[in-house]
């Protein structure tokens, strides 16, 4: 009896260990913290199931360990509408938490605005392909468009002074302020994994997928193809560099015309897209 008690306290203790370490360190992204939110909540929830279940089955082993002749349970209907409400209460919290973080734009993606959908909101787009979503209010958030191609990343900024701003390899957004990124591919499936600030998106062809995030924290975040889309798939690789506000308003300035796709409007986009995709297709 004895052990099975101590048993019992090192899993209650290792419980407790647990909820004092629960880590106080900001995250990097609105996003990650939602989704470490939604962990911890759900920890907290499965490490008492956990210690319950495995010290009852500790102290079954142990008390009748030497029982030779062991007998059936008897009904206990209290015990059986005990655990009955407890589960139900247990996936009741599960649920309403998972909707809570799954409802967020940051986690659930971006919604049309209201009147005429998202569309007179949008930046300039490459492609005249559906599913982008905007900002209610434009002037509050940051837009860029995530082009996928092999085996390299695209990015397109909308730049106040009217001229997109493009770069390959390296996206730059700034600190604090909510951007939407609008991602669609060139040629196959590709998809943007982005894991320090808790994105992930896919990249159709065709069509438009806008996830919605806001960096809380700056530096450097490595950026992968998380879609297996053929031999440079390993390479395809890039970088996530959160700024402050002045630094991303210089970067615009320095690098305005530097390869965007500017005032020649969706339907030049669209053709030189799809010229360079079905290019890229017959040359693999």
């Amino acid at each position: 009896m004895k052990q099975a008690r101590r048993l019992l306290g090192v899993l209650t203790g290792l419980f407790a260990l647990v909820i004092l370490a629960d880590p106080v360190a900001a995250q990097s992204s609105v996003n990650e913290e939602l989704i470490f939110g939604l962990n911890r909540k759900l920890l907290y929830v499965a490490v008492p199931i956990t210690v319950l279940v495995e010290g009852i089955l500790i102290y079954t082993v142990y008390r009748f360990r030497d029982n030779d002749d062991p007998k059936p349970t008897q009904e206990n209907r209290r015990l059986e509408i005990t655990w009955t409400v407890a589960t139900a209460i247990i996936l009741l919290f599960v649920g309403l938490a998972s909707y809570q973080v799954l409802g967020s734009p940051f986690i659930g993606g971006a919604t049309a605005t209201a009147g005429d959908g998202s569309q007179a909101n949008l930046m300039e787009l490459s492609y005249d392909y559906p599913g982008a979503k905007g900002p209610a209010d434009p002037d509050e958030a940051v837009q860029v468009e995530v082009d996928a191609m092999k085996y390299q990343w695209q990015f397109n900024h909308q730049n106040p002074g009217g001229q997109n701003v493009g770069e390959t390899g390296t996206l730059v957004i700034p600190e604090g302020r909510t951007v939407y990124l609008h991602v669609t591919s060139q040629d196959w499936l590709h998809a943007v994994h982005v894991p320090g600030l808790g994105l992930k998106q896919d990249a159709f062809p065709g069509q438009y997928n806008t996830i919605v995030t806001k960096a809380t924290e700056r530096g450097s975040y490595q950026l992968y193809c998380a879609e297996y889309c053929g031999v440079g798939h390993s390479n395809m690789l890039g970088t996530v560099e959160v700024v402050s506000q002045e630094e991303y308003q210089q970067y615009l300035q320095e690098n305005s015309g530097s390869g965007g796709n500017s005032s020649g409007g969706n339907s030049s986009g669209n053709a030189s897209g799809n010229a360079s995709g079905n290019a890229s297709l017959v040359a693999a």
